[in-house]
């Protein structure tokens, strides 16, 4: 059987073989797999080399590399890249002290749920508010400004900006669920809550809406008055001193 199988494939495939090549068959036994490998490795050399083998000097390495330039396929791989994220993705919390440009620190106002920018004296301090500041993934890298949430620490006050009579207005409003803000898309309801802190000095920083692009959260020239949102041209203090505690 082996003879014969060596026989027809010698018919079939010796008159196309290139000159001083020959087929040996040296794996035993034939299966029906590697028969229709072995065909269409044929198939190709008879294809793809067209020339006689005329140097004396052929040898293993030279069918190697024939039958490889002749079998092995090329194949491209583009590499591809991911949409852009339109995720804002939490990655750690920081308590920090705040204090507007004037040194006014915040407090909390609990009967009007408002923060208002004071000048504390000496031995005040339990009053001003420290913050819990949660930094999240800017998806727009080429936004150098941080995306921050703001809480007021050991509450689950918030920091909010959202329209009231058709204007950006600053608020405190509570969260319950705090593990629903590791995440917050653009298209969110949840946007309200973050704002972009972009830094221009050391530790100094301004805090603009993500929801309402320039416009900021701000303090008053005058004293105790309400932190608010502002835009650019208003006369109030819109960057801040902001320290990170340990």
């Amino acid at each position: 059987m082996e003879s014969e199988m060596q026989c027809s494939m010698s018919q079939a495939w010796g008159p196309k073989m290139p000159q001083g090549l020959d087929l040996e068959i040296s794996h035993h036994p034939m299966t029906m797999k590697r028969v229709v490998n072995l065909i269409i490795a044929m198939e190709r050399l008879k294809d793809g080399v067209s020339e006689s083998v005329l140097s004396t000097g052929f040898r293993d390495e030279s069918l190697l590399n024939i039958m490889m330039e002749s079998i092995v396929e090329e194949h491209i791989v583009f590499e591809r890249t991911s949409a852009p994220s339109d995720q804002f993705s939490r990655t750690g919390v920081h308590p920090c002290n705040i204090s507007d440009s004037q040194k006014k620190n915040l407090i909390l106002v609990e009967n009007s749920m408002e923060l208002h920018a004071v000048m504390l004296q000496a031995g005040s301090d339990n009053r001003k508010v420290l913050l819990n500041m949660s930094t999240y993934v800017n998806p727009s890298p080429t936004v150098e400004a941080r995306p921050v949430a703001l809480c007021i620490k050991d509450t689950n006050l918030y920091l909010s900006c959202h329209q009231e009579d058709g204007e950006p207005t600053l608020h405190l409003e509570k969260v319950e669920d705090k593990i629903s803000l590791r995440t917050i898309t653009r298209q969110s309801e949840l946007l309200r809550f973050l704002f972009y802190k972009q830094d221009s000095g050391v530790n100094i920083s301004t805090l603009m809406s993500a929801r309402f692009p320039d416009w900021y959260i701000s303090t008053s020239e005058e004293e105790n008055m309400p932190v608010m949102m502002c835009q650019e041209s208003a006369h109030r203090y819109r960057t801040f001193n902001i320290q990170r505690q340990s």
